[in-house]
């Protein structure tokens, strides 16, 4: 079977939506979690599914990859790393309240929230998101084909314009990357260090 054609034609796709990007919200994002960081705060991290290992991927990064080498440290908690706590929620009240009963009674106005979902329309995200509006903590939405029901509710926004679940997806992770990236160079440089990659030593 040859599939070169339509692998062609993914990465055709995939190119043009990373073309329409808006840079300047995703700058708006990235200097939000620069923020988040300098202030000190929690960032709260979640999603289902495919978002779901993005949000620990997120989390891995920021709390392992970019601070490695620095003194002073992000404190991101991704919601769905305790499966536990997770299921506990799920089975005791409903699977709609796994991520608001993590947040309700812990989170700060001042702290940043990150909300994960391509089509923006899954029921224990917005229920969480509503809460964080009530709280008024700053939100970060991370969405795919028009944004769904959270993108107004956020003041931030990582969106891929594209009705398409794994291209949604592949663009969420090179967001998590850049902003990985370009804020473990800026924070190495101001600490007066060099950002060199030490690859499995």
């Amino acid at each position: 079977m040859d599939f070169k054609p339509a692998l062609k034609e993914y990465y055709e796709r995939e190119k043009r939506v990373f073309d329409s990007l808006d840079f300047d919200a995703i700058n708006e994002a990235t200097n939000a979690i620069l923020d988040a960081y300098e202030r000190e705060v929690t960032i709260y991290v979640f999603g289902n599914g495919g978002s779901a290992s993005t949000a620990s991927h997120m989390a891995c990064d920021f709390n392992k990859g970019i601070c490695c080498e620095l003194d002073k440290k992000f404190h991101v908690v991704c919601l769905n790393d305790n499966i536990p706590t997770m299921m506990a929620i799920a089975n005791d009240e409903s699977y709609e309240n796994v991520f608001y009963s993590q947040l309700k009674g812990r989170l700060k106005k001042d702290d940043l929230v990150i909300a994960i979902s391509g089509s923006g329309n899954s029921k224990n995200i917005v229920k969480a998101v509503e809460y964080v509006n009530e709280i008024g903590t700053p939100l970060i939405a991370v969405t795919g084909y028009t944004g769904g029901k959270i993108f107004d509710k956020a003041a931030y926004h990582l969106h891929a314009p594209v009705e398409d679940m794994q291209i949604t997806e592949d663009l969420h992770m090179t967001f998590n990357h850049v902003i990985m990236q370009l804020l473990w160079k800026h924070l190495m440089k101001k600490d007066g260090k060099e950002a060199i990659y030490r690859i499995n030593q």
